[in-house]
């Protein structure tokens, strides 16, 4: 038990180099995308889905009254 407790620990190490075709594979899924966007079916702007139009203030065809106080 002595000789285990004043040996480095030791690490793990890969067997095989990791192939660049592999690295890029695994590295594939990384890429930045641009946001969703959907049309406003009231007015036909740009708006994120699943959130009030900026412009005409409606969601799922329904008036929203935007917050008057910023959220948390």
């Amino acid at each position: 038990m002595a000789i285990l407790a004043t040996m480095p620990a030791l690490m793990a190490v890969p067997k095989k180099k990791t192939s660049k075709s592999r690295r890029d594979k695994r590295r594939a899924t990384h890429r930045i995308e641009a946001p969703r966007v959907n049309l406003c079916p009231q007015c036909g702007n740009p708006k994120l889905p699943h959130r009030m139009c900026p412009t005409c203030k409606t969601y799922n065809r329904r008036e929203v009254e935007p917050l008057r106080i910023d959220a948390p």
